[in-house]
């Protein structure tokens, strides 16, 4: 293990406080979301857009609106995972973990597992939205140019 590149050294403590973080990250904007979209149209913000499954849709403005928070949200997580978590490998794991920790949070807050297929649906596109859209910003920054020569040249 001494010569490999970035050798994967099992650390539990960095893995649980990256995932709090990731929630943390989730719940954050996802909260600033709903709160900048129900500011643009003059709602009352409520827990229920973020932990009700019924809300999500696509049949009525509340529905479309929340549908919009969570896609962008998916779109900043992917943000979360450049800074926080670094690794292209990691950011499916990561968004699963995530997403699944927000499907037990739904499930607790309504008492019943979601049944709803848009909010299946809408899950499954932020999944892969965060997941690509991490992971293509995690390899560009893994594959960024290393330099060897830091020092200035100097003529003998």
């Amino acid at each position: 293990m001494a010569g490999q590149f970035r050798s994967y050294v099992w650390d539990p403590l960095l893995i649980l406080s990256q995932i709090v973080l990731m929630q943390t990250v989730y719940y954050g904007s996802l909260g600033l979301w709903l709160a900048l979209v129900d500011g643009l149209v003059r709602s009352s913000p409520s827990l229920d857009q973020m932990f009700d499954a019924e809300i999500l849709g696509f049949s009525t403005p509340p529905g479309r609106l929340s549908t919009m928070s969570f896609v962008l949200n998916a779109l900043t997580c992917a943000l979360g995972l450049l800074y926080f978590i670094r690794r292209g490998k990691q950011c499916l794991d990561f968004t699963v973990t995530v997403h699944f920790f927000h499907l037990l949070g739904c499930w607790f807050y309504s008492s019943r597992f979601p049944s709803a297929l848009t909010w299946w649906l809408v899950q499954a596109v932020c999944i892969a939205l965060m997941a690509v859209i991490g992971e293509y910003l995690c390899m560009r920054s893994e594959l960024k140019e290393i330099p060897l020569n830091s020092a200035p040249k100097s003529s003998v």
